[in-house]
């Protein structure tokens, strides 16, 4: 059954009322709707609770899709008891986690702004993620870190625009990724606008961000990798390069 994704119009969204539509053999719990992230785009999925109306909670130990984009999958931890189809729940992300995880995404897109390359593969984590340019070009970590801590502290207003997915076929160009296509087949494509007018950036992503790019903190690049001929890993890191 077809679950709304509150988070797609809301990433600040962390509680939300849902009822059971669904239990998998496996333990998966499908709802009517929902405000956990489903694992995508090289972004982890949420974790948290469900809380039941006696207060008891399910801790949840993943969130991904399930065949298809419009199915998400809640996954409780092992050893945890399971809802009843009808059953009445208040979810609860775990949003420490999360806000990690919107203000990383939206480092990684900062960061293919002042690398401008196209974008061989993505991982977003709570405390480093990486990403990978086709690029042979040598560059200073510490340079591109102060290209990064400066669209930080213009403090550039992070927004939602809709396409539609054909919009987006007719338009490929606006995909940085080589390799990760955006998140097609729900009638509908978010892009990421960074900036008055997307003076800064606009791609098309279905991850979660900040609302505005003073929010992501300090970052620095750790390290860069040559990974082939032709291809650089940056690793991103919280905190300054002392920290």
């Amino acid at each position: 059954m077809t679950t709304i994704a509150l988070y797609r119009d809301d990433f600040y969204l962390s509680t939300a009322e849902a009822v059971v539509t669904s239990v998998h053999e496996d333990g998966a719990v499908e709802l009517d709707q929902t405000c956990f992230y489903a694992a995508s785009g090289g972004q982890p999925g949420d974790t948290g609770f469900f809380e039941r109306e006696d207060g008891s909670r399910i801790q949840l130990g993943e969130t991904r899709h399930g065949a298809a984009k419009d199915i998400i999958l809640h996954r409780p931890l092992d050893g945890e008891p399971l809802p009843s189809v009808g059953e009445k729940l208040v979810l609860h992300v775990d949003w420490q986690r999360r806000y990690k995880l919107m203000r990383m995404h939206t480092a990684c897109h900062l960061l293919s702004v002042v690398c401008p390359y196209p974008i061989t593969g993505a991982a977003v984590g709570e405390d480093e993620s990486r990403v990978d340019f086709d690029m042979s070009e040598t560059i200073d970590k510490d340079q591109v870190t102060s290209d990064l801590m400066k669209l930080v502290g213009e403090n550039h207003p992070v927004t939602l625009q809709w396409i539609t997915d054909d919009e987006l076929a007719a338009n490929p160009g606006i995909v940085k990724s080589k390799n990760v296509r955006p998140p097609v087949g729900l009638g509908r494509v978010s892009l990421v606008c960074i900036g008055e007018n997307s003076d800064v950036d606009s791609q098309p992503c279905g991850g979660t961000h900040v609302s505005e790019t003073q929010e992501v903190g300090a970052i620095h690049i750790a390290k860069i990798e040559k990974k082939g001929k032709e291809n650089r890993r940056f690793r991103i890191r919280f905190g300054t390069p002392e920290t």
